[in-house]
This record gives structure tokens, C-alpha cells and sequence, in this order.
């Protein structure tokens, strides 16, 4: 190996699967002077690559996962290290049963081919299994395992020949120097190198290198217990390492697959086990390697005992013995999701962080991508290293949410699931008053929301069936019909929403105005006052996010955005800021609340507690101003997300809970009620057509696709404008549609209704495909209690996004009828925006 340079354009720390992905990758890309390094001898340097069972999955809810899931197997396969062996998930009871036709669902949503059989049909391809413990079976033949290492072999060398990489093993990084802001240099055991950036992809070490720069990678290792037990009789004669299908016990959170002659098991079900990073031991001190810790007997005991019951014939055989046993390093992070991108707190450091080998080589793409030209080729704003706010790069927090969430790894996860550790960490000044009105709150961006409350219980014997219950306990997890009945009170009268979970920060300079002109797709250089709703761009026309900007002064600007994604927003202008200083941004979240105030009887409420002029005449839509409620001084701003007539209301956050309290009082003769995120976020924004970033909206996605094009563009050059352009004069790959489900009925006559991802399909069930080679699916799905309709939006081929055409959504293993309502932006509620403008 060669003796370590003294500089690099890049260094890339660490020698697993998606290391060596990532040298790969920016050698293919054209970077030149890349230096490698790993404390670890080379193939195996003793990470978690080294040690993985390699088996890989396809199906997965997310479609950001399994968009690297099958990128990473074309690229395995490539490299010829695919064994495709078939895959069982087996279900031991019925709600796992519901779960599994959930994952056809989502095998059809992405093209996946997978079907659901019988206890006999997992016995026949896996005759050493006992049909008798289980109830059914979802079968994936793409299944396969991998040999990662031979992979990332490949790859490093492939880098080599292209005189790209220089790769020095046995170093160990003694510390990170940033200057400025910057990553400057890399100390090593063998000297300094001189870079401006750095990669860390060492798996559980990231945190400690991260440490290293002043920065942070919100992740704990957690330790995976495997066992390989044999000689198994029925293994004998088989070639190679795997020919038998992979089984996944999924109820008692275990896998159980061939390698060769033995058989390992594996579990996700013990407890949770989460050493620090500096808990590691060397490489000298460990006796296999530093990610493969002693195993810990009474953990796995429980598992076994499920292993058992399901393989006696392999298990229970008194001659298959355990051969190797370990507690297994792997990362885990408190949301689930890879950490990926460039640190925003350190310029130059960039994280590629508890990824699996499943997803190593597509992740090694998308940040060489990534760091490439800015734009990696999937969606992973769910990743972004950006998302993390400071409590949640606290190691409480990372500890309490990785440890709830490594047995959820193979868990039923609902797609409304709330996180239970780490709760009440970000309260609005309110929030006293919503528990006392019995609110039922999720979490955003720590943030505690109320979902709906209680209090409107009573609400239910006014709208009746209205309401649309929903008497599927799956569909109704996490949801109330009070939901819905708030909902209607909204559209008969008046709800008051809190909104403190907005992100806000203020652009601010001589250069303000240029350099919100140049980030945002609307044209900025508005009056004072006025509002803008805006797109915004990546360089290649494709959508960053959404979000309102208030001009407040000639000088200062006002962006606001979800709680979600304000952080990766705030990042995304920060990046457009000129380089003289002239502008700045300053984050004011914490400094205000917002309260929502909507419905017909809104500006009557509002006028009982302020004396300026609210008049339609007097406050258009559209424009913000300040003006006192009582003896509260907020800056109102007339807009809408729910299609009614009302404001949005900033605050000082110290006098948040008097506004509130002033403007429940002031509803009473009207009958107003507190409303839920629930009506805020689904049901109202659903019947106006409106997108939500993350789940209509992402880098995948055009504005034209859409439905969003404005009817000319501004003069000013803005990112992503040519783009943009050459985009308005094409044929769309897919159209954002509206679709209503026309018949609920199940087979066993309980109405379902669908939750989003499910597949759109053909009246009969035929696959759709559009432009770009994408499946429909359902990016978002809610009741519309104005219509009494359920809504589902999908982005369907053009041929089939015609208003009327009948198609079909595929939930939990049958199929529903649905119909197009909606083939471009225009509400099914109120399309011609008469109530927000009234």
C-alpha cells in the first residue's frame, strides 16, 4: 500500500462497503487525488461490513429506501457478488398477516414482483421449516445475498486503475482541523494531510470523527446478535453459499439463513444494547474484530427458543451446534434514516453514516453525486444530515430514539406512528391550554402538536356520520373522527390552529432582495407587505421545497416553512447568501408562535379583539401587517392552507399564551374550536388540491408535474430557471392527479380506507408505468369531510390523468375503485377560491 500524502482533494475515511462505494463513485465522476484511509487492515478492516449477514430485501415502505435497495443490487450484480436466493416474510399471527399484504401493497407501488402464500408454499421451498407455527408467508424471489467486501474490493480497485485513489490502510485519524469554519486538514498516526474535504463513512466511529471537527453524526452503535450454528444435515450437497430462501420470522423479530453448510440466526428482538463509540475496543484489543463484541447469552436465549419452534428440524437437532456467536456492531440513528450530506457545522465534513450494506453502493453514488455538482439523482431530504435539530443531536436523545427504534426494525410500523421517548422536549407557550383541552398530540421536529382534542367530542353527535368513522382498527390508529368533525366546524365557522412547529428566519441586507430572488422561483421584487408562495429549485428544475416568503422592509424578508424541513431550508438559502456579507440570515423560530385563524366566522372573531381594519378591502389576501389583538402586538398575514378565509398570526413567543386565550374567547358566540394539526395538514389542505413537501413534492418531482406552473416566468434569473424552462415546453412524464375512492367495501364488507403509499392500478389491475418508468402510488390520502369523499393523490402517467378515468388502489391485498376528480391544481372543494377571498 502507499505511504500517505500530504495533501488531497478529498479524504475518505473509512474502507467498508460504502467507502469504497464512494471512491468508486468520484473516480467515475472524475475526481482525481483522493486519498482513502482506514484504521483497519485491508479486506476486512474490522467494521460492520466485515460482519453483516449480506442479505438484502427489496420491500420496503419507504420509497427513498428502496429506490437505493434496488440501485445497489443492479450495481451488485454488476460486480457479479449476487447470489439470488428468494426471501420468506412469515407471519405467526394476524396482524402480522395485515402487515404482509401492507408489503404487497408496497412491492406493487414500486414495481417490485411479490406475492403472498401459504404456510405449505413456505414449506415447500424451505422444507426444514415447521408450517404448522406460522400463518402465511410474503415470498420476494429477487432476494438475494451479497459478498460486500469482494464488492467494495472491486470498487477500491477500480478507483486504483484509474490512477484516481491512493489507499493507505492502518492509519488511524488522530484529529479534524477546521479553520474558519472549514475543514482543513486530517491528523493521522502517519502524519497530516492538507484537504478541504473530508468523508467520514466509518460506520459506528462516525460519531468520535465527527467529534473530531467541532460537529456532530446523531448516531449510537447498537449491538445485533447473530449465531451460526452447524453442520446442517440439510445443507449437505448444496453449492455454494446459499440455495435455500432466506426466511425472515418477523413476529419474533428474527432471520434465519443458509451460509454454505451452517445456518445463521439473527435477532433484532433483544434489548436494546448501545455502547459508546469510544467503548469500541482497538484492533489489538479485540479478539475477532472491534465490531464483533462478546456475545451475551441471556439476550439471545428468547430468540432461540422462536428460531426453534419454527426449524426443529435444523435447531433441535442434537448434532448442529453453535459455532460462532457475536454481539454485532451496527449504527443506529434516533429517526431510522441514514445520515447523509455535508455537516452544517462544519464547512467540507461530510457524513456517509449508518447506511447497510443493502443501500452501500447506491448511498456511495448519491453522495459522490452529491458532492459532484449538489445534485444526487434520488430524493434524500429524509437523510439530509441537515434534518437534525441541536436537541436532536444530543446523545439523550439519540440513545432514547435508537434504542425505541431498534425493535421496531422488524416491527409493524404504522404510517401515523408517534415516537414515545424523548417527548415534551419543544413546548408551545399554549400548550397548558391544549392539555387542558384534552388534545392528543404528535411530535414534529420536537415539537408537541395538537392531532384534534378531545373538548370537541361533543362535535360528533352534531355531524353524525359526516364524520366518516372509520371502523377498521388499522385505519384508525392514530386518527379520530373528531378529526373530521373539527374539520367541519372550520368550514362552518371558525378553528383556531397552533402553528408554533413553523420554522422561520429573516434575510436581511442590502443584497435581501437578490438573494431571495435568486433561490425562489416567484417574483420577489413585490411591495411591501405583499406574500409570496413559492417553489423552489435545484439547479436542475427539480423541486427543493415550498414555502412563503413575507416581504417586511426593503431590506428584510420573512421565509417560512415546516418544522420538517427548516432546517435543510434555512441551509438551502444559506447557500445563496453573496459572499461580502451583505445579506444574512437570522433564525427567529424560537422568537415567535403562529396561530392559525380560519373559517367564515374568522374575521368576525378577529374583529372583537383588534380595532384596524380587517375588511376584505382593508387587509387583502395575500399581504401580511402589523396590527394589535388587544394587547398583543402580531404581524398578520392574510393566507390560507385550508382554503377559508382567516390569517395567519405571529407573536412574540412570551405572549403566545395570552393570544391564545384571546382569541378563544373571542370565539365563543361563535361557536369556534380549537382545530388539530390533523385538519391543518390533511383534511383541509386535501380538499384544495394543496402539495406537501415530502410527500407530493421532492427533488423527484417538477413543477410541471406538479400542477404548479405559473403562467410566465420572472425576468430574473433564478436557480433552476433554465431548467425550468425547457420543462414548461415539454410533455410532463407524470401528472399530479386528485382521485376519490369510490366503493370502500372490503371483501369481508368493512370499509377500508387507504393511508398512503398504496399502488395505483389499472380498473382491473393492470400496472401503471409512467414516462420515467415510475408505478403510481399514493403520495397522500385523507378523508375530505366537505364532500364526504375519501381523497387520494397520485402522480399518474398522462394517459391516465384524465378527469373521470376509473382506476384502481390496491390496499392491505385487495383492490378498490377509484376515480380521477382532479387532474391538475384546481380544489374539489370550493375550486373557485371564493372562501379565501370573501
Amino acid at each position: 500500500m502507499a505511504d500517505l500524502p500530504g495533501s488531497a482533494r478529498v479524504v475518505v475515511i473509512g474502507a467498508g462497503i460504502v467507502g469504497n462505494s464512494i471512491v468508486h463513485h468520484l473516480a467515475e465522476l472524475g475526481w482525481r487525488d483522493i486519498v482513502q484511509i482506514d484504521k483497519g487492515p485491508l479486506p476486512n478492516p474490522g467494521g460492520s461490513t466485515g460482519h453483516a449477514s449480506n442479505f438484502i430485501f427489496p420491500v420496503d415502505h419507504s420509497r427513498e429506501i428502496t429506490d437505493l435497495t434496488l440501485d445497489s443490487m443492479r450495481q451488485y450484480k454488476e460486480l457479479g457478488v449476487f447470489t439470488e436466493s428468494g426471501g420468506f416474510e412469515v407471519a405467526r399471527t394476524d396482524e402480522r398477516l395485515q402487515e404482509l399484504a401492507r408489503r404487497l401493497t408496497s412491492s406493487q407501488a414500486w414495481g417490485i414482483h411479490s406475492s403472498l402464500v401459504s404456510p405449505a408454499e413456505v414449506a415447500e421451498l424451505v422444507p426444514y421449516l415447521d408450517p404448522s407455527v406460522i400463518s402465511g408467508g410474503f415470498y420476494t424471489p429477487s432476494v438475494g445475498v451479497v459478498d460486500s467486501q469482494r464488492a467494495g474490493t472491486l470498487m477500491r480497485e477500480s478507483a486504483e486503475r484509474r490512477g484516481a485513489l491512493t489507499v493507505v490502510p492502518t492509519v488511524e485519524v488522530l484529529g479534524i482541523d477546521v479553520e474558519g469554519g472549514h475543514v482543513r486538514r486530517v491528523r493521522t498516526t502517519s502524519g497530516d494531510i492538507r484537504t478541504d474535504i473530508v468523508v467520514v463513512a466509518c460506520g459506528v466511529w462516525s460519531p468520535k470523527l465527527a467529534r473530531m471537527a467541532g460537529a456532530s453524526i446523531p448516531l449510537t452503535p447498537a449491538v445485533h446478535q447473530m449465531i451460526s450454528v452447524g453442520p446442517v444435515p440439510q445443507f449437505a450437497g448444496t453449492s455454494g453459499e446459499i440455495e435455500f430462501p432466506i426466511v425472515r420470522d418477523m413476529d419474533t423479530g428474527c432471520y434465519e439463513r443458509q451460509h454454505g453448510g451452517e445456518m445463521e440466526v439473527g435477532s433484532y428482538s433483544h434489548r436494546p444494547i448501545l455502547p459508546d463509540a469510544e467503548q469500541i475496543p482497538s484492533i489489538e484489543q479485540a479478539k475477532l474484530s472491534p465490531t464483533e463484541m462478546p456475545f451475551t447469552e441471556d439476550d439471545f436465549d428468547p430468540q432461540l427458543e422462536g428460531a426453534l419452534e419454527l426449524m426443529p428440524a435444523i435447531l433441535g437437532n442434537p448434532d448442529v451446534e453453535i459455532r460462532y456467536a457475536i454481539n454485532g456492531l451496527l449504527s443506529m440513528t434516533p429517526d431510522g434514516s441514514a445520515v447523509l450530506g455535508e455537516s452544517p457545522e462544519a464547512a467540507g465534513l461530510w457524513s456517509a453514516a449508518a447506511v447497510w450494506v443493502k443501500e452501500g453502493p447506491a448511498v456511495g453514488r448519491m453522495i459522490a453525486e452529491w458532492m459532484t455538482d449538489g445534485n444526487p439523482e434520488y430524493d434524500l431530504h429524509t437523510a439530509d444530515i441537515a434534518r437534525f435539530y441541536p436537541h436532536q443531536r444530543t446523545k439523550t436523545h439519540v440513545k432514547a430514539r435508537a434504542g425505541e427504534g431498534f425493535n421496531k426494525t422488524y416491527g409493524i410500523v404504522h404510517p401515523g406512528e408517534q415516537w414515545l421517548t424523548v417527548r415534551d422536549v419543544r413546548l408551545p407557550p399554549m400548550h397548558a391550554s391544549e392539555v387542558e383541552l384534552g388534545a392528543s398530540f404528535v411530535e414534529a421536529a420536537g415539537w408537541e402538536r395538537p392531532n384534534w382534542y378531545e373538548s370537541n367530542a361533543s362535535l360528533l353527535g352534531d355531524y353524525g356520520d359526516a364524520v366518516m368513522p372509520r371502523e377498521a382498527e388499522w385505519d384508525a390508529r392514530w386518527w379520530s373522527p373528531i378529526i373530521n368533525a373539527e374539520h367541519l366546524a372550520m368550514r362552518e365557522r371558525a378553528g383556531i390552529i397552533d402553528l408554533t412547529a413553523f420554522s422561520i428566519f429573516d434575510v436581511i441586507g442590502p443584497a435581501a432582495l437578490d438573494t431571495v430572488q435568486r433561490t425562489a422561483v416567484a417574483q420577489m421584487n413585490v411591495a411591501e407587505g405583499r406574500v409570496v408562495y413559492t417553489p423552489v429549485l435545484d439547479s436542475r428544475g427539480a423541486m427543493r421545497s415550498d414555502l412563503t416568503i413575507m416581504r417586511l422592509g426593503p431590506d428584510r424578508f420573512r421565509v417560512v416553512t415546516g418544522g420538517g424541513v427548516g432546517n435543510t431550508d434555512r441551509r438551502w438559502f444559506e447557500g445563496h447568501l453573496p459572499a461580502d456579507g451583505s445579506a444574512v440570515i437570522v433564525d427567529r423560530t424560537s422568537a415567535f408562535t403562529t396561530i392559525g385563524l380560519w373559517g367564515p366566522k374568522a374575521r368576525d372573531v378577529l374583529g372583537r379583539v383588534t380595532d384596524a381594519d380587517i375588511s376584505h378591502e382593508g387587509f387583502r389576501f395575500g399581504t401580511c401587517r402589523q396590527l394589535d389583538v388587544t394587547d398583543v402586538r402580531v404581524l398578520a398575514s392574510r393566507i390560507s392552507y385550508v382554503g377559508e378565509l382567516g390569517w395567519e398570526l405571529y407573536a412574540p413567543m412570551e405572549e403566545g399564551a395570552r393570544l391564545w386565550q384571546r382569541l378563544l374567547e373571542a370565539g365563543k358566540p361563535d361557536g369556534v374550536v380549537p382545530v388539530g394539526i390533523g385538519v391543518y395538514g390533511t383534511t383541509g389542505r386535501m380538499e384544495k388540491g394543496y402539495r406537501s413537501y415530502g410527500a407530493e413534492l421532492d427533488t423527484e418531482r417538477t413543477v410541471i408535474e406538479a400542477g404548479m406552473m405559473r403562467p410566465k416566468v420572472k425576468p430574473q434569473d433564478f436557480t433552476g430557471r433554465e431548467a425550468y424552462l425547457k420543462q414548461r415546453e415539454s410533455e410532463p412524464d407524470a401528472v399530479l392527479c386528485s382521485l376519490t375512492v369510490d366503493d370502500h367495501t372490503s371483501a369481508d364488507g368493512v370499509k377500508r380506507y387507504m393511508l398512503g403509499g398504496e399502488a395505483i392500478l389499472g380498473p382491473d389491475g393492470e400496472v401503471l408505468t409512467d414516462k420515467a418508468g415510475r408505478h403510481p402510488y399514493v403520495t397522500s390520502a385523507g378523508s375530505a369531510p366537505s364532500l364526504g369523499k375519501h381523497i387520494l393523490m397520485a402522480y399518474l402517467p398522462p394517459d391516465n390523468a384524465r378527469v373521470g378515468e376509473h382506476l384502481s388502489v390496491h390496499y392491505l391485498g385487495q383492490r378498490y375503485p377509484v376515480t380521477v376528480a382532479a387532474n391538475d391544481a384546481t380544489p374539489l372543494f370550493d375550486p373557485d377560491n371564493e372562501r379565501v377571498r370573501r
